[in-house]
């Protein structure tokens, strides 16, 4: 019921505009072995080209273990540990094969009334990134941040706060080292259709440039979702997701840039399997 952590200010607004949406093909399959190992096998096709992954994943307790492997022959293994030895206190290990400077370590730590996090790398001189949020559900206020030891400079410095009320969260972030100012807006207008609609307006000062996209979201049935969304350069997308068996879905998905109709649109289908 804390603020969570810097990473949800804006999420479900983000979410509400941007998740799901795809213009490639997609393949998600999912099995589990006789002791509880979870393997998901991946398959992209984006233009000409396909993109492979394969991902087991092993839970014990508080101990969850993954192992990626990629088309692109890195192997990136990571180890989550929860409720490290205090409620509430996370711990992730990743790192990648053959990348021997990829070792990260990130700690998590959620409160009643705040959520930090800290994340290094496991090399000589490690990039630093502190990010907190105080407050409680409904005002949030945090700053995000990573130096760079090597340089001897902050690589990046965000701020961030969100407002929630019974029905709506509005947050605004400051990002890009102060270049770029976001507000977001979503609003839940029928919970039993899960009916609702969002905004997000960016404005970048060093080009004056401001971007606004509008979306929505409703529930055709318990099993039917479909989702919209428009921005001010005239790209238009929609998606329809169909869940035809308890928890694999399909997704269909568009996109049409309505001031170059004479350009094909794009086209984006997901398949998720599931068992």
């Amino acid at each position: 019921m804390g603020p969570g952590l810097y990473s949800d200010i804006g999420k479900r607004a983000r979410d509400l505009l941007y998740k799901d949406y795809l213009t490639d093909q997609k393949f998600v399959l999912t099995t589990y072995t006789a002791n509880g190992v979870a393997i998901t096998a991946t398959a992209t096709r984006r233009n000409e080209l396909i993109f492979a992954e394969i991902q087991s994943q092993l839970r014990n307790k508080n101990l969850t273990v993954d192992v990626k492997a990629n088309s692109d022959s890195s192997v990136l293994t990571t180890v989550t540990v929860d409720e490290l030895a205090t409620p509430g206190l996370k711990s992730v290990l990743t790192f990648a094969v053959p990348d021997p400077k990829s070792g990260k370590v990130e700690l998590q730590y959620l409160h009643d009334h705040a959520g930090v996090s800290a994340a290094f790398g496991l090399n000589t001189n490690p990039i630093i990134n502190l990010a907190g949020v105080l407050g409680t559900k409904a005002l949030a206020v945090g700053a995000d941040a990573a130096f760079d030891t090597a340089a001897g400079n902050f690589t990046k410095y965000n701020a961030g706060m969100s407002i929630t009320g019974v029905d709506f969260i509005t947050s605004f972030t400051l990002n890009e080292k102060g270049d770029q100012l976001s507000a977001s807006y979503y609003h839940l207008v029928n919970p039993s259709s899960s009916t609702a609609v969002g905004a997000e307006l960016i404005h970048r000062f060093s080009t004056a440039e401001n971007t606004l996209t509008f979306g929505t979201q409703h529930a055709l049935d318990p099993l039917t979702m479909v989702k919209a969304r428009v921005d001010n350069y005239g790209k238009a997308s929609a998606l329809i997701q169909h869940e035809w068996r308890p928890k694999s879905f399909v997704i269909f998905s568009t996109e049409v840039d309505t001031k170059a109709i004479e350009k094909s649109s794009k086209v984006g289908l997901s398949l998720v399997l599931r068992p």
